[in-house]
């Protein structure tokens, strides 16, 4: 019975273990958990310029990750690592449908230690991924300009309505 259990429990482990794709999207959500938490520390408010910083940080690493990220299976779970100072550093574990990250610390010294400069595909990348987000970021202001714009107009109409109104209150007032 015991030895049914075991091999019920390999074929479990073995069929439920996490691609790559579900291992970088597990680093990315700690990695933004990271500049998050960064951001709070060294105490940038959150608005747009933020915003756009993290969002730059963030596809400049899922763009390395994509890159540099190497899985190794072994049937009844995976790993992932990266090869930094000619070493492999662990990042994360897969098994039983999930993927569990290692520490924020570990993550930092692992993303400050990078010792391979990105590729030239990974700049022009990240470039076309900051003017995206330079352009987004343009375009949600002007947006903001139009609204309080809008916004102004609707509040001189209504104040001249009220003046109207007021003025005919006072002829009809008078006329009576």
């Amino acid at each position: 019975m015991f030895l049914v259990i075991v091999l019920l429990v390999a074929v479990l482990m073995t069929l439920t273990r996490p691609n790559k794709a579900e291992h970088k999207e597990a680093m990315m959500k700690a990695v933004k958990e990271l500049v998050d938490e960064e951001a709070e520390n060294k105490g940038f408010k959150d608005n747009g310029l933020t915003r756009f910083g993290k969002n730059v940080v963030n596809k400049a690493i899922e763009l390395a990750l994509g890159s540099k990220l190497k899985l190794d299976d072994y049937y009844l779970f995976n790993t992932t690592h990266v090869r930094m100072d000619g070493k492999d550093k662990l990042l994360s574990v897969g098994m039983f449908g999930h993927v569990f990250t290692f520490d924020k610390k570990m993550l930092r010294e692992a993303l400050e230690e990078g010792d391979e400069s990105p590729t030239d595909e990974e700049k022009a990348a990240a470039k076309a991924e900051k003017k995206r987000l330079k352009a987004e970021l343009k375009e949600q202001k002007r947006k903001e300009r139009a609204e309080r714009k809008e916004q102004k107009r609707k509040e001189r109409e209504a104040k001249r309505e009220q003046k109207r109104k007021e003025r005919e209150a006072k002829k009809a007032e008078s006329e009576e």
